[in-house]
């Protein structure tokens, strides 16, 4: 039978959200009220108070379910949560704050009292949200809420969520069995229950243990998987499908009617269709727009240097850089090479200095080495700091490029990628999902796999996150060369 544990947990998230805006409330009144050497506009009895804001709670409760963070879904995406939590907050404090302003009776003894109510529930739900996640990671490791899962499909995607989810203390699942063929899975899976077919799987196990089914593999007979699916049905247990094809499946998904009659499941390349570029190009022009004003003298004195560095060399350096559908365009960038080995490839440089056993060394190393000799002092300053990407700003505001967005790479580097396609589905970034987790200390093959996760999962919510990571990794200098 289904699971209650998160159903439980769901309910717990809306009893403490509840708890914890009622608190942030009351000690705000209390806060303005009761301790503030101010006299208070509006006197009003606790009891009123607190009754009037109670009938506004379910409305506000019902913001914060709108928004997703009751969902299952939401529960591992810290940051998100976060970001969802403040937006929620702010849109309850709104409608609290209306209500209040057409309301013939004063609801706030001051006007501090809903300010500080806001600054408060925010950081009362951050704690509380933080508190019952901690608490639910301990009962997993005492057996409390875990879902037992039945895994059907003998694939490489199966080996990957059975290493997954082994410790069940950490992931909250248990696999209690594994329908595949046991002459070719004993030595795959040689601690868990193997089944022959579906039909002995369901027959040894107690339907009451099974949670959840995941299905990694279709069955050549369609009435094969639709028993699988029935039984799920039937018993009232979860049921998922990994497509085989799992790379093509991650990006934007829709289920339409084709013909008017005929469902169908629409695949595009990525996420960022419709409404999502449009909002993703308005944010670059201001955003560009907003930080080349700071950025404008910084860039001037940077240019100053790199110029009395070497008066006959040029201050940019204009990269041929793909972008969107395979377009190229010239990325702009404070020179940081020397002025002999600027616009040279990585093998022309050090084979012109002399040295070309660093060919190997460099392209091994992940396109790096350490104290590359090709780039000046000032050069090596600006890289350490990432300000040599600051004329970038210019190609976000023409739309060459993006805030985020894949790392826009010379086309040689992408010329053999089986996917660079579909890495080319959207324009090109200045700062990326590489860049913020490793930067140049990831791999190449590494870094792709992030800039195609990137391209089939965009949402504005992950741009949001990789802005505010990249902040912290340049001020921190984390993974720069």
């Amino acid at each position: 039978m289904k699971s209650n544990a998160s159903l439980i947990y769901g309910l717990v998230l809306v009893v403490g959200d509840a708890l914890a805006l009622v608190a942030a409330f009351v000690l705000a009144y209390l806060l303005r009220g009761h301790f503030g050497h101010l006299p208070v506009a509006h006197p009003i009895h606790g009891t009123t108070y607190l009754k009037i804001f109670l009938l506004l709670l379910p409305f506000w409760t019902l913001v914060f379910a709108l928004m997703g963070l009751y969902s299952n879904n939401i529960q591992e995406k810290r940051f998100v949560e976060l970001g969802r939590l403040l937006i929620g907050s702010f849109i309850g404090l709104f409608f609290v704050t209306s209500y209040a302003y057409f309301s013939l009776h004063p609801v706030f003894p001051s006007k501090l009292v809903p300010i500080y109510g806001f600054g408060l529930a925010f950081v009362f739900l951050v704690a509380f949200r933080n508190l019952a996640r901690e608490t639910r990671g301990r009962l997993f490791a005492y057996g409390v809420g875990i879902t037992n899962l039945l895994l059907v499909g003998n694939t490489k995607v199966t080996i990957e969520l059975i290493e997954m989810l082994k410790d069940s203390r950490i992931s909250g699942y248990h696999i209690i069995g594994v329908v595949a063929d046991k002459s070719q899975a004993s030595r795959r899976f040689p601690n868990l229950k193997l089944f022959d077919s579906f039909e002995e799987a369901v027959s040894r196990l107690n339907p009451g243990r099974i949670h959840g089914i995941v299905q990694t593999e279709l069955y050549t007979a369609g009435e094969r998987n639709n028993a699988v699916l029935e039984y799920a049905q039937t018993h009232h247990i979860s049921y998922r499908f990994v497509p085989g094809n799992s790379e093509l499946f991650v990006g934007n998904i829709a289920v339409e009617l084709f013909r008017s009659s005929i469902p169908v499941i629409a695949v595009h390349q990525t996420a960022l269709i419709g409404w999502g570029r449009i909002v993703k190009r308005l944010s670059d022009i201001l955003l560009s727009a907003v930080l080349l004003v700071p950025g404008l003298p910084v860039m001037l004195l940077l240019a100053i240097l790199i110029k009395l560095s070497d008066l006959r060399a040029p201050v940019f350096f204009k990269d041929p850089r793909l972008t969107r559908f395979g377009g190229i365009v010239k990325i702009y960038k404070f020179r940081s090479h020397k002025r002999a080995y600027t616009g040279l490839s990585p093998e022309q440089a050090f084979t012109k200095m002399g040295r070309p056993e660093l060919i190997k060394d460099y392209r091994e190393g992940g396109d790096q080495i350490p104290h590359d000799p090709r780039i000046s002092r000032i050069g090596g300053f600006m890289r350490r700091t990432s300000l040599d990407e600051l004329p970038q700003l210019l190609n976000i505001l023409k739309g060459d490029i993006s805030f985020v967005g894949p790392r826009a790479l010379q086309p040689f580097e992408l010329e053999q990628h089986a996917n660079k396609d579909l890495i080319l589905a959207v324009k090109s970034g200045l700062t990326g999902l590489a860049q913020i987790s490793g930067r140049k200390d990831l791999p190449v093959p590494e870094r792709r796999k992030l800039d195609l996760y990137y391209v089939q999962n965009w949402s504005i919510w992950m741009d949001i996150t990789i802005i505010v990571k990249t902040v912290r990794v340049v001020f921190g200098r984390i993974g720069a060369k």
